[in-house]
């Protein structure tokens, strides 16, 4: 396939090498040297490629220079061919609306030229179409959903810009006096229950890491790598997440009642919701007669942040008004534009209506979105903030001042500081910017027409100018654990516990995510031999089980039969009658059987085989 396209193109071949206009073809691959499985799949495919007839160039080095060769040159400067990738998740997670869009589609601004609109950009409209109706829940029914999925793949393996090889199993190893890990089934033992849930006899919990520091701290565009998205991920409580075992969306720092009028209907929106007004630069109510698919109402469940000061609704009315400001582009002068936040978040934007405040704690939320399962329509319709609003308005200041960048991508064009929380000098330049705030008697036009009082925002900036001072970092949350310290010497990090009466979860909240219960095949009791014409009974024992599902196959592997099956008191039997049988050929059939349980989604799985014969009663 390699030797035809390229011989298609006007390649040839001279001395075993490759050449295109009488120079030899070289490709360059970006090999993480940090991680011994992908070295040596770097490795292998350098070898493989010269064995063909390329020369090959090896670039070694961690993500920290994989995000300046890699994510952050122009394609066209040809700085590389080829990178070995790696993709973890923070959580298992059912209904996956992202997934296809950040591996395939140019729109997530995580492919080849990562929408710098000054590089080069890989285009592929037709992925963005379908990837963006399932990310916005652009679907009718589940079996739609499926079908874009479906449609999405196939376009993703086409192209093959992203190429998987393997999916990795890693292995931990924790203390025999530890107790509380929970083991997610899609982050594994790092999930951010494990910390959070963790005891021992020992007041210090000490966690190895293979790195602590690859890319910037800030809640916008950073906070995307594997090492400090665990991090992160006990210092900010997030105001829904996945269920470890289910994948289904729950709520954690908000109750919500969803009211939807489905796939095809319109709910009425009163005249009272508002929105921001990009234009104007100020909140207006919406149009009378304005229709939404859906609207949920969160009950939110503030604490204090870690600086002290108490979350409350304004910090919610600036995360809405930021993503409605950066999701959208009013002109090719607009300076609140991110290269890539903006084209992601104008997906969100598109589809939210407005909201209600009902109370110091309440709100509505009302959105074009529909979701065959509830809670994802809340989890869409979520509106929290994971920082204080002065500090989101300080890093805001920053960009739009050209001092800093919320991504990667926009640092590189403008070069600036990918802006980082954790470091002290883009800490402390967001604590010149408060204390600009506070001396200026300045208030946020997100936040004008709801809070009048100057002495409230001024103990805002002080508050978190003077954390600052203290930390030496500018990462302030509301989670269970807050940033102590970050020693890049040392390659260490010091997260303390929050104890803060305010926060509502107390030590072992979540302990019931440790023992759960997985589906079991206990016994199965198969005949060996059928006659063709009889009835085939299976009986069936298990332990946690919900349902059973089998398959029948013949020596080809072509399904034959396949039932779902309930289990009552952990027992069912498979039954398949005569007239069934009668129409299987003879030979060998393999019966696979999967143990299913609603409350995990892991199955167990059983495989047996035996033989279909003619009836000799016939």
């Amino acid at each position: 396939m390699i030797s035809n396209a390229l011989q298609e193109n006007g390649a040839t071949k001279s001395n075993g090498k490759w050449e295109i206009n009488h120079k030899p073809i070289e490709i360059i691959i970006f090999i993480r040297s940090d991680d011994p499985v992908r070295k040596s799949i770097g490795e292998i495919l350098s070898s493989e490629l010269e064995n063909i007839g390329f020369i090959v160039k090896k670039d070694y080095g961690d993500l920290n220079k994989a995000f300046v060769v890699v994510h952050g040159s122009d394609p066209a400067e040809m700085k590389w061919n080829l990178y070995t990738e790696g993709w973890g998740r923070s959580a298992f997670v059912r209904y996956d609306s992202v997934g296809l869009s950040q591996m395939y589609a140019p729109w997530f601004s995580n492919m080849p030229g990562f929408n710098n609109p000054s590089y080069w950009n890989y285009k592929n409209e037709h992925l963005d179409n379908i990837t963006q109706k399932i990310y916005t829940g652009d679907f009718q029914s589940e079996d739609q959903r499926a079908d874009l999925i479906q449609d999405a793949i196939a376009e993703g393996i086409d192209q093959s810009v992203r190429i998987f090889l393997a999916s990795k199993i890693d292995q931990y190893v924790a203390n025999e006096k530890m107790e509380g890990i929970v083991n997610d089934l899609g982050a594994g033992v790092p999930s951010r229950f494990t910390p959070i849930n963790a005891r021992s006899e020992d007041k210090e919990l000490v966690i190895g890491v293979k790195q602590i520091y690859q890319g910037a701290w800030n809640p916008v565009m950073g906070l995307g790598d594997t090492y400090s998205r665990q991090i992160w991920g006990i210092i900010s409580d997030p105001i829904t997440f996945k269920h470890p075992f289910t994948g289904k969306t729950f709520p954690v720092r908000a109750d919500w009642d969803v009211e939807t009028a489905g796939p095809n209907g319109k709910l009425n929106v009163p005249d009272d919701v508002v929105m921001w007004d990009t234009i104007k630069q100020q909140w207006g109510k919406v149009s009378p007669g304005t229709l939404a698919t859906s609207k949920v109402r969160f009950d939110f469940k503030f604490s204090n942040w870690h600086n002290g000061q108490k979350m409350d609704m304004n910090d919610i009315l600036h995360s809405l008004y930021f993503t409605m400001e950066w999701g959208t582009q009013t002109d090719e002068n607009d300076k609140t534009f991110d290269v890539e936040f903006t084209p992601m978040a104008s997906q969100a934007v598109q589809t939210i209506i407005g909201i209600k405040p009902i109370d110091e704690d309440t709100v509505d939320v009302y959105v074009n979105y529909w979701h065959f399962d509830e809670g994802e329509i809340a989890d869409w319709a979520a509106l929290w903030s994971s920082m204080p609003w002065e500090i989101s308005a300080a890093m805001e200041q920053s960009v739009i001042d050209g001092k800093a960048s919320f991504s990667r991508s926009g640092a590189t064009n403008k070069n600036v500081s990918w802006i980082s929380l954790i470091i002290p000098n883009d800490a402390q330049m967001i604590q010149s910017y408060l204390n600009d705030f506070s001396e200026n008697r300045y208030i946020p036009k997100s936040l004008e027409s709801f809070e009048t009082d100057f002495n409230y925002f001024d103990s805002r900036y002080i508050s978190s100018s003077e954390w600052i001072e203290v930390n030496n970092h500018a990462v302030i949350s509301n989670g269970p654990f807050y940033l102590s310290a970050y020693s890049p010497e040392s390659r260490s990090i010091t997260v303390n516990a929050f104890e803060d009466e305010t926060y509502p979860f107390k030590l072992g909240y979540w302990s019931e995510f440790e023992k759960t219960e997985f589906p079991k095949i206990t016994n199965v009791d198969s005949p060996d031999i059928i006659q063709k014409g009889t009835e085939l009974e299976i009986n069936i024992e298990t332990s946690h089980a919900d349902s059973i599902l089998y398959f029948l196959t013949d020596s080809n592997g072509n399904s034959t039969l396949s039932e779902l099956i309930k289990v009552g008191k952990n027992s069912t039997s498979i039954k398949i009658p005569g007239e069934k049988t009668e129409k299987l050929d003879t030979g060998a059939k393999d019966l696979k059987i999967f143990a299913i349980s609603n409350s995990v989604l892991k199955p167990d799985y059983y495989s047996t085989s035996f033989l279909i014969v003619e009836n000799k009663e016939a």
